[in-house]
């Protein structure tokens, strides 16, 4: 697959001497800007996925009348909570 480039991107010095304090040993700039992009493209899909989710359950509850009560949802989170503290 061929390659593509992203459009440059103009910051301030400020900024520019941020993101070099913080690359760690051997690691580009550009390389640091690829994987943020990235990292931040799989958190807006994630972010739509967790939305669509969510609405679809808003709907099914709508057209089944059945609810989850809180008490019922933190129930449940806490369970998962406790589970994964046990597993440390």
């Amino acid at each position: 697959m061929k390659t593509a480039t992203i459009p440059p991107l103009r910051v301030t010095p400020e900024l520019r001497e941020a993101a070099e304090s913080v690359l760690q040993d051997g690691e580009s700039l550009s390389g640091f800007v690829e994987r943020s992009l990235v990292k931040q493209i799989e958190y807006r899909k994630a972010q739509q996925e967790f939305i669509a989710r969510g609405l679809a359950a808003r709907d099914k509850s709508r057209e089944t009348g059945q609810y989850v009560t809180e008490a019922e949802s933190l129930a449940a989170l806490g369970g998962i909570l406790e589970k994964h503290r046990s597993t440390e």
